[in-house]
């Protein structure tokens, strides 16, 4: 699974010009699943997710998770996290996941979010959708499970 994960001021979602998902302060998650991935990578980004500390404290220090700023999250699923372009000039997507597995985990991965007591508006899984933000710093994290960094 790949996750970009940005510190927002707040951030909205829309599909055909219609509001589908809003927050304040917290963070906008672009999210990319490959067929390879499980349960056990979903339970690991919630974890550092939650844990996270990239809120300022009182000494403007990035020592606070996103709980305790009483944050929220706007989830967005983004199949083009996994484009291939090393090769000429058209992204290829093979790696990105098969849509219905791709759906399933996604949903998953909010509804886990939930359980670990967060607040977590959605785009709309597949669809065409325009993604306003205001980004807070920019802080800017990319989680990779495949990755050894």
């Amino acid at each position: 699974m790949k996750v970009v994960l940005q510190r927002v001021k707040s951030a909205e979602v829309q599909v055909d010009d219609v509001s589908v998902g809003q927050i304040a302060q917290g963070y906008l998650l672009l999210v990319g699943i490959q067929d390879a991935d499980t349960v056990a990578e979903i339970d690991y980004l919630v974890r550092k997710i939650v844990n996270l500390r990239v809120f300022e404290d009182s000494s403007r220090k990035m020592n606070l998770n996103i709980k305790d700023v009483s944050g929220a999250i706007l989830s967005v699923s983004q199949f083009t996290l996994y484009a291939q372009t090393k090769k000429g000039n058209r992204p290829n997507f093979m790696h990105a996941g098969k849509p219905e597995y791709a759906k399933e985990m996604y949903n998953l991965f909010n509804d886990k979010l939930r359980e670990a007591g967060l607040l977590v508006e959605c785009g709309i899984f597949g669809a065409d959708m325009q993604v306003n933000l205001i980004n807070d710093g920019p802080v800017t994290i990319i989680f990779d499970t495949d990755s050894n960094y």
